[in-house]
């Protein structure tokens, strides 16, 4: 087209970022066309070489710092460069929110076609205490390094290439001590870790929970198969793990032959100790086994919690179903908040979780609560055509948001209700978008950062029905 300006490949274009995504790439625009920066923050001016054309948008890195934003702010980190973990390292914790709080408002305004008005129908943001030392879980890849010895650490980003790292920042700091002796072992008996290329070797994947109140330690490792030598040499941590770490509970193996990136496979062999740990959530005691959903940050979940039951107005005397239950958490502090009138059914797909969900129920000396292990949809299907009619519908569910059969259960039961948990944001602006199709309105929507650090941030929304 005549007068088009084109932008090729290792040209190098003055940019100022004016905004930032949620994946942490910093946005500019040269000649109208949009180009996409890692490692800016907004006000950088920078010099950019461009590495990628597409039709519609470019990709660049920075060549030149010309002017640096008042946002940057090194917070640690010597691999934030490389790991695929952390994107907003290099700003400060108030930009970082920010970023987030608009990422939510704008998936609500833009993918759900609502009107989003901050500081009326949009609360703010609920940032972190803690932006380090958050996590309670970790799941390390292992492979072999150049010399063929065993590390692990984190995917590059955009990569299934590791990262070696020794003590992130995100975890508890005991979590990479436990490592470097599950590697030592591992090298000196001469176990070989995974090679994801062509699936040979033996140890996948490092995995740690700890409970933040109890500090109890779970150790699973993900294990090819069942070979009976390096099962047995990888036992030798029953006599080094507990002694060193006395926080340890539980050592398990998790069996995984499949030729995939899911981390976990089906079986699970105990080597050493229970088959779970315990911790405390909003007061209840939870029995947490491997495979069961539990919040990686639980001091910034009890706060979730505490806005999701702000949302729902528990009084008593009320009906509740808690879908995507997994382990409970919600549906006990629900049950325990409504008191002995209140009644709380909570569904999951996972047998484990729901084992979990029932002990956490009778740990707690919590009766007015129930369980079914299903699928939410299929669940919510059953309940709605029993016509069961919950005054309350809380829904947690996965990336993917909730399933169309879960939403249409949802509608026919009419719950006064809805109120949704969710950790993408995208996904939930479309499912709200389907009930407010369909007889609800959304009343209260908060961004709640579960992640200081990386690109992810939960948010809670309640959805009313509309009476006529």
């Amino acid at each position: 087209m005549k007068g088009a300006v084109v932008i090729k490949k290792n040209d190098i274009v003055r940019l100022t970022v004016t905004d930032v995504t949620l994946e942490g790439d910093g946005v500019g625009r040269h000649e109208g066309m949009a180009v996409f920066v890692p490692g800016c923050a907004v006000g950088d001016e920078i010099d950019c070489r461009i590495v990628k054309v597409l039709k519609n948008r470019a990709y660049g890195i920075i060549e030149k710092m010309i002017t640096a934003s008042p946002d940057r702010e090194d917070r640690g980190c010597v691999v934030k460069k490389t790991c695929g973990g952390c994107v907003f390292r290099n700003i400060s914790y108030e930009a970082e929110l920010k970023i987030k709080q608009a990422a939510v408002k704008n998936a609500f305004v833009r993918m759900g076609g609502f009107d989003i008005c901050e500081g009326e129908n949009m609360l703010p943001i609920l940032g972190c205490k803690f932006t380090d030392r958050y996590r309670n879980k970790a799941q390390y890849p292992t492979a072999a390094d150049k010399s063929g010895k065993a590390v692990c650490g984190f995917y590059a980003k955009r990569s299934h290439r590791i990262v070696p790292c020794g003590d992130c920042l995100l975890q508890p700091e005991i979590f990479g001590k436990i490592t470097s002796e599950i590697l030592r072992l591992s090298n000196e008996e001469n176990i070989p870790p995974y090679n994801e290329e062509t699936g040979d070797g033996f140890l996948r994947h490092v995995y740690l929970r700890q409970g933040y109140h109890s500090r109890e330690i779970m150790v699973c490792l993900t294990v090819k198969n069942e070979d009976k030598k390096y099962a047995e040499k990888l036992k030798k941590l029953n006599d080094i793990l507990p002694k060193k770490f006395p926080e340890i509970r539980s050592i398990l193996l998790n069996i995984n032959p499949e030729k995939t990136n899911v981390i976990l496979g089906k079986k699970y062999i105990n080597i050493w100790g229970e088959n779970f740990i315990t911790d405390e959530m909003c007061g209840n005691k939870i029995e947490i086994s491997p495979a069961a959903f539990y919040q990686v940050n639980t001091a910034q979940a009890e706060r979730l919690y505490e806005t999701a039951a702000e949302f729902a107005e528990i009084k008593g005397n009320e009906d509740i179903l808690d879908l995507y239950c997994g382990a409970g958490t919600i549906g006990l502090y629900f049950a325990k908040k409504g008191g002995a009138s209140c009644h709380v059914t909570g569904a999951e797909i996972i047998p484990e979780a729901v084992e979990n969900a029932k002990k956490n129920a009778v740990a707690n000396g919590i009766s007015n609560v129930d369980f079914i292990c299903a699928d939410a949809g299929e669940a919510a299907k059953i309940l709605a055509e029993k016509r069961r009619t919950p005054d309350i519908i809380i829904t947690d569910p996965p990336r993917k948001g909730c399933g169309g059969l879960t939403l249409e259960s949802i509608v026919k039961m009419r719950p006064r209700r809805v109120v949704m948990v969710s950790c993408n944001p995208a996904t939930a602006a479309r499912d709200c978008r389907y009930l407010a199709d369909n007889g609800y309105r959304l009343d209260r929507l908060r961004a709640v950062d579960m992640f200081p650090g990386a690109g992810h941030v939960e948010c809670a929304v309640l959805m009313i029905r509309n009476d006529k």
